[in-house]
């Protein structure tokens, strides 16, 4: 009886290759492995477009091979990789083979002829040392793009791609230098000014140097129905809403020096970042970083048509810095600095209306929480939200207290912890269910991201997009997995959380305020507020119910 085997293999769009023209020989390589053998490939997992480096929980087609190891009815006993290098990346293999021998499938790769051999040290040193080669490979194509690149921006001040800058547009610029991509009839491409949008950019700087502020301009702008960047050109920003202008995209079309006629390059650099510190195996997922402006590569004479005078960008690089505009790219990231002022219910309370966090506001010597509009918030003030909703702290504390010890006295203690158990188990439901609808919704991103690569938008923006989106569904699975029924807390746990909060609002009353703060976070409190009518709603997410520490006091 012939031995049924999976086929697993992948292509992605730095591998510079067709991807069905890939699959083929991945194929016939496996084929000829394992036919002599009396093998059969019964089933294909085929990844095109994600990188060797993402771990195979995040690849989709690697995620539904192993999640098929399962299923008693899978139909093949085996697995066959007809190239490992496309597979396996770093120590991948390390935390991937064990699965395989879990379930009891074997895995076949012709770099040892056949079956793996779990007891084989030298079958596993094989398999490791070509998951160091994958790593090295991908580095080393890495240091030839970047610094090929980077001959070609400095001698040659050619346009490298990516999107073209607000005020531009592409433009045909003959045969590509390349001629192997020539022949494939790839076209260079240039900067070209856009008669649409070059008038705004030289506006933004007219008004900017007369004295005008970024917000200002944005607003003023908005108001006057001018579309912003991703509004202007939507095809190559469909991960953006184009709803309004913002100071930040004011800001970075005073910094570019695209806009003086000479091409830069470097500006920014992609890092890999941990998932998460605490689970490696997540993998990385890539962040767009800043250089420093020292860093950035600019060619030695104009490329393209200016659309501001060199002396009017340095007058505006100077204004910058005199109104204290930090350059972006000496920007580091830190902490956000909490506030002074004892915001009791920060990160509780959000509004009825559009369902966002209200935001603190100290007036009048007294905590207030405002939901304001902004102008990108037309779609709210159009359906009748308020431009600002305010509701004072010192108007909900004297019946949230009361509420809270009534809730936790001990004469309701039984009532209490049979609504808690109901609202864990509906909010459990409600939360997997939130969690499956994003987890389609990154689905759906990512069709979308392979459209807009079909219809020539550039490969490394779409790959920066997807990876993103594939970190995203790593950290929902992960949270579904939090979300089973068996993590829900016992009726025996719960009676001893709510008698030990007995009398908690004397405890609160007598709490610092930021211990306060922290102590309704970890309750679980949320509160809303319906300005209509006048109303606050409260509620305690029973997950949250497990500790509470105040000083070092649980």
């Amino acid at each position: 009886m012939s031995k049924r085997f999976a086929f697993y293999g992948r292509v992605s769009t730095e591998d510079q290759q067709d991807p069905e023209s890939s699959k083929q020989w991945q194929l016939a390589r496996s084929r000829a492995l394992i036919e002599p053998h009396g093998g059969e490939i019964v089933t294909e997992f085929f990844d095109v477009g994600l990188s060797r480096s993402l771990p195979w929980k995040r690849r989709e087609e690697a995620a539904a091979l192993l999640q098929t190891f399962r299923e008693r009815d899978r139909g093949f006993n085996a697995v066959v990789i007809g190239e490992p290098a496309r597979a396996f990346y770093g120590n991948q293999f390390g935390l991937t083979f064990p699965v395989f021998e879990h379930y009891g499938v074997e895995l076949w790769v012709p770099e040892v002829g056949g079956r793996i051999d779990p007891g084989s040290d030298a079958h596993e040193l094989v398999m490791t040392m070509y998951g160091g080669m994958s790593k090295g490979e991908r580095n080393r194509i890495k240091i030839r793009v970047k610094t090929s690149m980077k001959a070609q921006a400095s001698t040659q001040g050619r346009y490298l791609g990516g999107r073209p800058p607000y005020g531009y547009l592409l433009a045909d610029a003959g045969p590509h230098p390349n001629p192997g991509k020539a022949s494939a009839g790839q076209r260079a491409h240039r900067l070209e000014v856009d008669p649409t949008a070059a008038p705004v950019v030289q506006r933004i700087y007219r008004e900017y140097l007369q004295g005008r502020g970024t917000a200002s301009i944005a607003n003023r702008l908005t108001r006057e129905g001018v579309p912003c960047p991703s509004a202007h050109d939507p095809a190559r920003n469909r991960h953006r809403s184009g709803a309004a202008w913002v100071a930040s995209a004011i800001e970075a079309i005073l910094r570019n020096p695209r806009y003086t006629g000479y091409e830069v390059w470097n500006k920014q650099r992609k890092e890999e970042v941990l998932i998460d510190v605490e689970d490696v195996a997540l993998g990385h997922q890539s962040r767009m970083r800043w250089n420093a402006r020292e860093k950035w590569i600019i060619s030695p004479s104009k490329r393209h048509e200016a659309i501001i005078d060199e002396a009017d960008f340095d007058l505006a690089q100077s204004a910058l810095k005199d109104r204290g505009h930090q350059d972006v790219s000496q920007r580091t990231v830190r902490a956000p600095r909490r506030s002074t002022r004892p915001y009791l219910f920060r990160g509780v309370i959000t509004c009825g209306r559009c369902q966002r966090h209200m935001e603190g506001s100290w007036n009048n010597g007294r905590a207030h929480y405002r939901c304001k509009l902004k102008l990108a918030d037309r779609a709210l003030a159009e359906a009748g939200h308020p431009s600002t909703v305010y509701v004072r702290e010192d108007k909900i504390l004297p019946h949230l207290d009361a509420w809270l010890d009534q809730l936790f006295s001990p004469t309701r203690c039984h009532q209490t912890v049979d609504l808690l158990r109901e609202g864990s188990r509906v909010s459990g439901i409600e939360s997997r269910r939130e969690s499956l609808k994003k987890l389609q919704a990154c689905d759906g991103k990512i069709r979308r991201y392979r459209e807009a690569l079909e219809a020539g938008a550039d490969p490394s923006m779409v790959a920066q997009w997807t990876s993103e989106v594939v970190a995203e569904q790593a950290r929902l699975t992960v949270a579904l997995r939090d979300l089973e029924p068996a993590n829900e807390l016992s009726k025996k746990e719960l009676l001893q959380v709510v008698e030990e909060l007995g009398g908690l609002s004397q405890a609160l009353k007598k709490a610092e305020p930021r211990d306060r703060a922290d102590l309704y976070l970890q309750l679980g409190l949320h509160l809303c507020y319906e300005q209509d009518n006048r109303l606050i709603r409260a509620t305690i997410i029973p997950e949250a119910c497990t500790t509470l520490r105040v000083r070092g006091g649980t």
